[in-house]
């Protein structure tokens, strides 16, 4: 299981996004054991079965560099509350440690859990796809979006106005080809820090 424990950066000198974020992710809770709830704060928590929806909601969240998100893996004591804030077991345990070193990565993102080596392995894997996100340029964030979307070039280039061959410079220097494979990547290596699948 994974419990994800995000914190508003910089929160002392900007405005409360919590309640704004909360609205953000509430089409999400059909992918969520626990929605995300305040917990404390401007820190927000939910609980986690799937690596692949940890590795889509991680990516999210660091991409605008607002947040700094600790990804807890390891057991929840059950029966669980209905309330996210109101859980406990390791998992918890490890997000709040996780959240605390992601305040000083540069990417924002930490993961911890009972086996430091696939753990790391697991934050090396979110690393590198959050640094390729995060240096992408407006233009490149919004190509890629929609390629993600399933759209061919030619049709993204239709809903932005520009020419198919522009899309392909965009996509190429926002190395495109790159996030799916590191996505599912990082969704095996989170796969194996939880024991769902063997690392051999």
């Amino acid at each position: 299981m994974f419990v994800l424990t995000v914190d508003q950066q910089h929160s002392r000198r900007t405005a409360d996004r919590v309640e704004a974020l909360l609205r953000d992710l509430a089409d999400r809770h059909g992918d969520l054991v626990r929605p995300f709830e305040r917990t404390a704060g401007d820190e927000v928590q939910a609980v986690v079965e799937r690596p692949e929806i940890v590795v889509d909601l991680t990516l999210l969240l660091v991409r605008e560099r607002a947040w700094s998100v600790g990804i807890g893996v390891g057991a929840v004591d059950l029966p669980m509350p209905a309330s996210t804030r109101a859980g406990s077991g390791a998992a918890f345990v490890h997000a709040r440690t996780a959240v605390t070193a992601a305040k000083t990565r540069s990417t924002g993102l930490a993961v911890v859990g009972p086996d430091d080596v696939s753990t790391r392995r697991a934050q090396t894997g979110l690393d590198l796809v959050a640094a390729l996100l995060q240096r992408r340029t407006d233009r490149g964030v919004e190509a890629a979006a929609l390629a993600r979307q399933g759209l061919s070039q030619l049709e993204v280039a239709r809903r932005l106005g520009v020419t198919k061959q522009a899309v392909s410079q965009r996509l190429q220097a926002a190395d495109w080809h790159l996030e799916a494979p590191g996505r599912e990547l990082a969704g095996y290596l989170l796969s194996v820090a939880d024991g769902t699948v063997s690392g051999s």
